[in-house]
């Protein structure tokens, strides 16, 4: 049964496509929090150096806390990592999918920097990315539908994107205790909606979001 499992985790096929191609450095990239009513969307950009890990590896959606926040160290160990941070104001003022862009860009860049001051940049990179956002970055990239669940160099950049975000949210707990910041990091719950029925939304809320 466990191995049945293991099977089911993403894997290296999209790395080793690419590679075979003659791309030697691969980057995987995905997003956090597209769908919540406040708080930013986090990106995260991950090129491993070590591909085999101790922790599991897989979307971060289905992993619990305690699985990511194990993960989390591990994977920064294990490769160059960029974060990309977009907050709830550009998000209100460009609108959730270009910010999503931007983030992710920024997450590029931050990897590549790192090889940069490496001497590991290169031409022959190729980035790969969870679901269907267009980057407008000098690089050849692929989009892959489902690809945290699907591709370990996205998988590692869910977990990274969703730590980060959460440990955000979770400091906002702190500043905007009565939101439950803490518990539902922004998503819309019915404990959340409540809140901002009783007390409206705070300046961290997303405006053009609807709080109903």
């Amino acid at each position: 049964m466990q191995g049945k499992n293991k099977r089911h985790r993403p894997g290296l096929y999209y790395e080793n496509k690419f590679k075979k191609r003659g791309y030697n450095l691969i980057i995987g990239v995905d997003e956090a929090g597209r769908g919540p009513l406040a708080g930013p969307v986090v990106a995260a950009a991950v090129t491993l150096k070590d591909p085999h890990f101790e922790n599991r590896i897989d979307d971060s959606k289905i992993l619990t806390s305690q699985q990511r926040e194990d993960a989390f160290p591990e994977i920064i160990d294990k490769s160059f990592f960029g974060i990309g941070i977009v907050d709830e104001k550009m998000i209100d003022r460009l609108n959730i999918f270009v910010a999503t862009r931007i983030a992710m860009e920024e997450a590029v860049k931050g990897v590549i920097n790192k090889l940069k001051h490496r001497q590991r940049q290169r031409a022959d990179m190729h980035i790969l990315i969870d679901g269907n956002v267009k980057i407008n970055i000098d690089r050849s990239f692929t989009n892959i539908i489902r690809g945290d669940s699907r591709c370990r160099s996205i998988a590692c950049a869910s977990i990274l994107a969703k730590v980060t975000r959460d440990r955000i949210m979770i400091s906002y707990d702190k500043i905007y205790p009565k939101y439950g910041f803490g518990q539902h990091k922004g998503y819309p719950t019915k404990a959340h909606r409540a809140a901002l029925k009783k007390f409206g939304p705070s300046i961290i809320h997303r405006m053009t979001f609807n709080h109903a």
